[in-house]
């Protein structure tokens, strides 16, 4: 990616970043630019944001906290 290419990649993802804390969707900016990057992919921007508040429902889990699987004797 040439350098005008890529400032002016930083430039949206930061302008979107600055829409997204207005809007308090609560995403970082790595989650961020995933989603943009899927949708530019081709993926459904409807479908990821129903993926996102599923997501966000779903109980979180603590890898540390899962019970280990039975051990053969």
């Amino acid at each position: 990616m040439d350098p005008e290419a890529s400032r002016n990649a930083r430039e949206s993802l930061e302008l979107a970043f600055q829409m997204s804390n207005i809007l308090e969707t609560g995403l970082d900016r790595h989650t961020l630019s995933v989603l943009v990057a899927l949708c530019e992919k081709g993926l459904n921007p409807e479908s990821l944001a129903a993926l996102v508040k599923e997501l966000r429902r779903e109980p979180q889990t603590n890898p540390t906290t899962t019970p280990a699987a039975p051990t053969c004797p």
